[in-house]
């Protein structure tokens, strides 16, 4: 597995790499604490080219994102519901910033109440080890990996293991998720995360969620390189059956589960 810091200059463009430094040095000036985290880290670490880099900030992500744009020319777009904004760079490159935080669920497959919180708290509230993990990027610690929950390992072994037993009970559409990365990344999703997927199917939680959320889903899922190989694994886990049999389905599901069956060879024109 390749070393973080190695791993960034291979996978990184060195104008992103930039970004990184600057944001280090940013948040030290604001007392704050800065990393990269989520699918990024697991990039570099499996030295996967990587476009989409998200920071995490233990301080207000929002201010934090105002003071960079100004120092890195970049523009801003912000949302204040969630403490999250959005860079854009003269070469259109995107760097995503939110306030480290941790989220409540209310009840199960609603979206989540959301709260400030720390790196760690920032963490565990991912869906799964693999994209739990985030590197620090402050000066005199630039690099250093904090891995609280055995991503590093299960990269190695080639698992996709939810953090905990509510995962897809709090949100359904991790289902989706495990069985995207799975096919992407050639791993495996291990028998307790797909018992506690299993769990989540038996109480009917799918049809709790709003339509655009399951849409967005399956519009990532048609937009991988090989979107059948996830769409059979599904279709084995008797979700397609599932969606196909929802009802009162609004167009923008309608949409995407007309594409999946094309795909699938079920018809669907």
């Amino acid at each position: 597995m390749t070393n973080i810091t190695e791993g960034i200059k291979k996978t990184l463009s060195p104008a992103l790499q930039g970004v990184l430094l600057e944001a280090g040095t940013l948040a030290r000036e604001m007392g704050y604490g800065a990393y990269i985290a989520g699918g990024v880290v697991r990039d570099v670490l499996m030295g996967l080219q990587s476009v989409d880099v998200d920071i995490v900030t233990e301080g207000a992500g929002i201010r934090f994102a105002g003071k960079l744009a100004g120092r890195l020319h970049a523009r801003v777009k912000s949302y204040e519901r969630f403490g999250t904004a959005t860079l854009t760079f003269p070469d259109r490159t995107k760097v995503d910033i939110a306030t480290a935080r941790t989220e409540i669920y209310e009840r199960p497959a609603a979206l989540p109440r959301v709260t400030p919180g720390s790196i760690r708290d920032d963490m565990f509230r991912r869906d799964f080890t693999v994209n739990a993990m985030a590197v620090s990027l402050m000066p005199g610690e630039f690099g250093r990996l904090l891995d609280d929950f055995g991503g590093t390992r299960d990269i190695r072994e080639k698992r996709i293991r939810a953090l905990h037993e509510r995962s897809f009970i709090d949100d359904p559409t991790r289902i989706f998720r495990a069985v995207r990365f799975e096919k992407r990344l050639d791993f495996r999703i291990v028998r307790s995360t797909e018992q506690w997927i299993a769990e989540a199917l038996s109480r009917e939680l799918l049809e709790e969620l709003e339509d655009y959320r399951i849409a967005t889903e399956l519009r990532l899922i048609l937009e991988e390189p090989e979107p059948a190989r996830t769409l059979r694994r599904l279709s084995d886990l008797g979700i397609i059956e599932r969606l196909k049999g929802r009802p009162a389905r609004e167009k923008v599901l309608e949409a995407q589960l007309m594409k999946v069956l094309r795909v699938l060879g079920q018809g669907g024109d």
